[in-house]
């Protein structure tokens, strides 16, 4: 079945009008009914809405494909709009929509998807788009369409599966955070084996863990695997095996690319001892791309170390201050038996942080045998240890730069190791990852770190007394930056290396640094959750009914709530979110705030260094967000209707 033969002349308008979304959709849902492709249109159309309340299903580049299923369906067919002046869609790259197709289907069958997945493939192109739009009649429309189908799916019989129901092709997906992109990559990879005829299972490896694992029954019997993550995976169980590696973008976007390289044979064989990657030459990653996915597996690693230590020494410090011992100097947090055990716990925690980043950062470098030498080498860093003080020399500490140091060298020096001892037979291929290259990988990162401590060490203490001693002005430049740099991608790079330098300004003792980071990292939900309360023709009926989830989220230091709202407008609310956080960073130095819990929100408030002042910052950044959104937003014409 081709697309021309679900969408009939009177079910297409061209270069028409429409002012608002809820418009656009009437005239698709008339044109439907003109098609005699629906028994009840108000049935129909309540399917339609409820659909874009999970999610707009505008696609950017000025194309929407509002779709339902329903009971009201007589007919599967498509209704396609063009508009002269586009309509704001809620499209992800804030441009408005004027090509607008709306599947209808029936209730028993996945007709509407399988037209979808081909319509947003052909509507990917921005020449087939353009033509679309410069269409003066039906039949042109149709003609364009038709020779783009054919073009793009000539008639060809499906491969058929050959292993009796096994799954063909397996897929592993993952992303730093592991929220959203991660299951978005799974399904379109799902989707796309189905409909091409491959059978596919898809791991994904979220914030929650690995879920639908692959069995090693499915690997032995798959003709490929496709690893769409943007942080490192287990890798061993797929020796031997074709392996494309790619981005978890290109697993949401280019699905039936990457399944056809597995088809063609275009997929490289992976080698568990040591072998570089296969990545296909035209999937190479940029080499900040790879430091950076190797940084965040570590960090990714690292933060339950982080905030479980953190807010336990925290706690430490809160009850010995009810317990009235504030002024116990170097003993504060240990004076109370009940806070010096609290305290203890939280400290013994907080000692593995840089150990644990070292070593997860060789092992996304090296894998599994990087993980012994990455680990050594970050608790080498913590002590101080050079070549004439092995058990450690306290002017020596290199801390957070020599663990990350650490990290990478230690995972370089694996795959070096690796490479050395290729030409062993195959039969010791077992006794290489569990015995050769982690005994000589911490030898060497051992000897390596020892004599690089002193250097490293001298350079860490300079930069720990240098912020500690930095003047009220520079202190307040910096806070700035950092409270604003956390507002500037919410959970990206930037967010990242705020937040990353925050935890490390910590254990250094330099705790106004994080008080700075945490609150900048608050603003972008709450003011976002205020504007959706007090200015309501700003935003979306969705955006509104969603806003004060964003309370919750921004008061619990979770600035990935604010995302969906920055996607859907970049321009405007992310300048604004960055203006309030970094009002919220100057106040906070203003007041001397500080805080020695590298997580918590609201809830390690008690122990923050003026927590007047830091409620003051709070207000004063999520009110000034609020406001920049109220400014710089544009009014919706016409809010949806539920």
């Amino acid at each position: 079945m081709r697309i021309i033969d679900l969408l009939k002349k009177e079910a297409i308008a061209l270069n028409t009008n429409a002012v608002s979304k809820s418009e656009a959709i009437d005239h698709l849902i008339v044109l439907h009914k003109k098609a005699g492709n629906l028994s009840d249109a108000d049935t129909y159309k309540n399917a339609i809405l409820e659909r874009e309340k999970q999610g707009t299903t505008a696609i950017g580049e000025g194309i929407a494909v509002p779709h339902a299923k329903s009971e009201s369906v007589k007919t599967p067919g498509l209704a396609a709009l063009t508009l002269t002046d586009g309509v704001d869609y809620g499209a992800p790259d804030g441009k408005p929509s004027d090509i607008l197709f709306m599947i209808a289907a029936p209730l028993d069958g996945d007709l509407h998807l399988e037209i979808l997945s081909r319509l947003m493939v052909m509507l990917m192109e921005p020449e087939f788009c353009q033509a679309l739009r410069n269409a003066k009649t039906a039949d042109e429309f149709l003609n364009i369409i038709n020779n783009k189908e054919k073009e793009k799916y000539p008639d060809a019989p499906k491969p058929q599966n050959t292993k009796n129901n096994s799954y063909r092709i397996l897929a592993v997906t993952a992303c730093p955070t592991g929220i959203a992109h991660t299951y978005m990559a799974a399904e379109a990879l799902e989707k796309a084996g189905e409909k091409l005829g491959y059978p596919l299972k898809a791991e994904t490896n979220g914030s929650g863990g690995a879920k639908n694992i692959l069995t090693k029954k499915e690997i032995e019997e798959c003709d490929g695997i496709i690893i769409a993550a943007d942080k490192n995976v287990k890798m061993a169980r797929f020796d031997g095996k074709p392996v494309i590696k790619t981005t978890v973008s290109n697993g949401i976007n280019k699905p039936e690319e990457l399944i056809n390289k597995i088809i063609e044979g275009k997929a490289n064989i992976y080698h568990a001892d040591g072998e570089q990657d296969s990545i296909s030459s035209d999937e190479k990653e940029s080499f900040g791309h790879g430091i950076y996915k190797h940084l965040m597996n570590g960090v990714s690693h690292m933060l339950p170390f982080v905030v479980g230590g953190g807010v336990l020494i925290a706690l430490g410090f809160l009850i010995d201050t009810i317990a009235g011992n504030s002024n116990a100097g170097g003993d504060f947090g240990s004076t109370n038996p009940v806070a010096s055990v609290v305290f203890w716990i939280g400290k013994a925690a907080f000692a593995f942080m840089l150990p644990i980043l070292a070593g997860y950062i060789a092992q996304s470098i090296a894998d599994r045998p990087g993980l012994l030498p990455g680990i050594v080498g970050g608790y080498l860093a913590t002590t101080g240890a050079t070549l004439s003080s092995p058990t450690g020399d306290d002017s020596a500490v290199s801390g957070f730069l020599g663990a990350l140091l650490a990290g990478f060298i230690a995972g370089m020096l694996v795959n070096v190791l690796k490479k050395a001892f290729g030409w062993m037979p195959k039969s010791m291929d077992g006794i290489k990852p569990v015995f050769i290259y982690p005994l000589l990988g911490t030898l060497l990162i051992g000897l390596f770190m020892l004599a690089i401590n002193p250097f490293v060490g001298f350079l860490n203490i300079g930069l720990s007394n240098g912020l500690s001693s930095l003047g009220e002005t520079s202190k307040i430049l910096l806070s700035i930056v950092l409270a604003a740099m956390m507002a500037t991608d919410m959970g990206g790079p930037f967010n990242k290396a705020a937040y990353v330098f925050g935890t490390a300004a910590v254990a250094d003792g330099n705790t106004w640094i994080m008080a700075a980071v945490m609150i900048g990292g608050m603003i972008p939900p709450i003011a976002i959750a205020l504007s959706t309360t007090f200015n309501k023709r700003k935003w979306t009926d969705e955006e509104i009914k969603n806003g004060p989830v964003n309370y919750l989220m921004g008061l619990c230091f979770i600035t990935e709530g604010a995302i969906p709202y920055a996607a859907s407008d970049p321009l405007r609310v992310i300048p604004s979110c960055m203006v309030g956080s970094a009002v919220s960073g100057l106040v906070c130095a203003l007041f001397n705030c500080a805080c020695p819990a590298p997580h918590g929100g609201i809830f390690v408030f008690p122990v923050v260094d003026n927590p007047f002042g830091y409620i003051i910052a709070l207000i004063a950044g999520s009110a000034v967000g609020a406001l920049m959104l109220s400014l710089l937003k544009k009014n919706k014409r016409e809010l949806e209707k539920a």
